[in-house]
């Protein structure tokens, strides 16, 4: 009987912790927090990411890439309404987009981006400007 609540209870914690352990969406840009909300660089610990606050409540990413493979999987390079290029999360719906952005200065799933490298059909998260 022991045995058997120990073996129960073993396999209770190991479904815990691969659950855990699991982020939901295993693309690159999202674990290196690609579109996360910043106030400083300091916010944005992964290498050649910066916080790019030209955008509402800073965008930890990657700026002034040409092609696709400077940004991380997950992200593609499109060149925003400011004539600059940034990489952005590919994403399907708003929600994708927000996961590390408070309400406030929510990004917006589009279709309407220029992608770096010619037309896709791929949506991009875009953050608001300031």
């Amino acid at each position: 009987m022991l045995r058997s609540i120990l073996l129960v209870s073993m396999m209770s914690l190991l479904t815990l912790l691969f659950v855990a352990c699991d982020d939901g969406d295993g693309n690159e840009a999202n674990r290196l927090g690609v579109g996360a909300a910043c106030a400083s660089n300091a916010n944005c610990t992964e290498v050649n990411q910066s916080c790019l606050l030209q955008f509402k409540g800073g965008y930890c990413g990657v700026a002034n890439c040409v092609v696709d493979a400077d940004c991380p999987q997950g992200s593609a390079c499109v060149t925003h309404d400011d004539g600059s290029n940034y990489c952005f999360l590919l994403c399907t719906d708003k929600a994708q987009c927000n996961a590390n952005r408070p309400a406030d200065s929510e990004s917006n799933c589009s279709s309407s981006v220029t992608f770096a490298e010619g037309a896709k059909t791929s949506k991009a998260c875009v953050p608001p400007s300031n």
